[in-house]
């Protein structure tokens, strides 16, 4: 069974009643943009619901999307309560709170127009985390993005986990039509041309848009990620099904096809269990919905058999905090209908320029939304400062 996205009354209630209120704070400490729900959950517990919107909001552009899908490994781990018993759900919290009490945007403040223009290339959580701040400081902020459809790679994320209609929400609330301008279906080659179309920056906030290779034999036989979460319906299928990968993409893709009918899906990581980048609700997840994971195994080979797929692996040992091949250990796996590789993905080269700011996964590599979001912020920032110094 799918679990609620949001907390229901007396599930919010209880979980802001278990905040001990700590005034060192380490949930914000530990959170990536500086968000404070030791400061929101407090103004939850009085029944301020306006003001607790409003501390999410203050350092967080996209609270709900966020909450929906931050993992556990920041606020959460850092939360005193769990030395207790269990951490509280601080992401979720957020969510819900936003859900319910957000209901009409604020005005936005007026801001005296300096006169410049900057570029913003993507439109995911990077990209607009660094045109609000742009925004705010009196630029005008032009976002070109190439697909249909703001969010970048949060689209890949399924319906069940992160409906789009969150980050819709999350987008209405913090455009300003009067400072920004989003171009969709409209891809930017060279960030440099942009630059003599007379916008004073460019941030580049693309994203990862190169799967990364398995590099093995046959591997023109699988499916990337990529394509398989974009267009799921075109590769509907009652078969085996096979994921390659230990992250949450590869868990998007087991869940995906079991939606989508798959009679047996199986995942195979090549390092250990423990090493897996999934929080311990999305492994529980797996264990309901009999995913099998198979750790310390990576492919070899694929190729094409009598009755769908081979797939030939090899056991790994963990020597030295690395996984190693164990010889004469590979395995004949048959009858998938679909493998699919979830291991990574990589950017475009870069263009070095003082003017051009790299923001989000295409900087960092891939991250969480909140890292993006982090990201997006500071190269704002940097951005700003450049500009700044330049007019002196």
């Amino acid at each position: 069974m799918t679990p609620s996205l949001y907390l229901n009354k007396i599930q919010l209630q209880a979980e802001l009643d278990r905040c001990l209120n700590c005034k060192t704070q380490p949930c914000m400490h530990a959170c990536p943009v500086n968000c404070n729900p030791q400061e929101f959950i407090n103004h939850a517990k009085q029944g301020n619901f306006a003001a607790a919107v409003k501390t999410i909001c203050r350092n967080n552009p996209m609270g709900q999307t966020c909450g929906l899908i931050c993992p556990d490994k920041f606020c959460m781990q850092a939360c005193t309560r769990r030395h207790i018993d269990f951490a509280i759900r601080i992401p979720k919290l957020q969510a819900t709170i936003l859900e319910n009490y957000r209901s009409v945007a604020d005005e936005h403040s007026p801001v005296p127009d300096n006169g410049q223009n900057i570029a913003v290339i993507g439109a995911g959580p990077a990209g607009i985390a660094a045109a609000s701040v742009l925004s705010k400081n009196g630029f005008s902020v032009t976002i070109f993005e190439k697909s249909s459809q703001i969010g970048g790679a949060l689209n890949l994320i399924p319906d069940s986990r992160l409906p789009h209609e969150v980050i819709e929400k999350d987008w209405h609330f913090l455009f300003n039509p009067e400072k920004m301008q989003l171009n969709l279906n409209t891809p930017v080659e060279k960030p440099s041309a942009l630059l003599k179309k007379g916008f004073a920056g460019v941030i580049v906030a693309a994203g990862e848009p190169n799967c990364a290779s398995l590099n093995i034999p046959g591997e023109e036989l699988c499916l990337s990620y990529m394509d398989y979460l974009r267009t799921p319906e075109k590769y509907k299928t009652a078969g085996k099904i096979a994921v390659i990968g230990g992250g949450n993409v590869a868990v998007d893709c087991a869940f995906t096809a079991l939606s989508n009918g798959a009679s047996q899906i199986e995942i195979y990581v090549r390092r250990r269990l423990s090493d897996m980048k999934i929080s311990h609700d999305e492994y529980l997840r797996l264990l309901n919905a009999e995913i099998n994971i198979l750790p310390l195994t990576a492919p070899e080979k694929i190729t094409p058999g009598t009755n769908g797929l081979n797939l030939f692996v090899h056991r790994n040992e963990w020597i030295d905090d690395h996984p190693e091949p164990i010889h004469d250990s590979a395995t004949l796996l048959q009858g998938y209908s679909l493998i699919i590789k979830a291991i990574g993905s990589y950017a475009d080269p870069k263009y070095e320029d003082e003017r051009i700011i790299y923001a989000g996964d295409c900087k960092t590599g891939g991250s969480t939304i909140v890292e993006a979001l982090a990201s997006g912020l500071s190269s704002a920032e940097l951005l700003l400062q450049k500009l700044m110094t330049a007019k002196h």
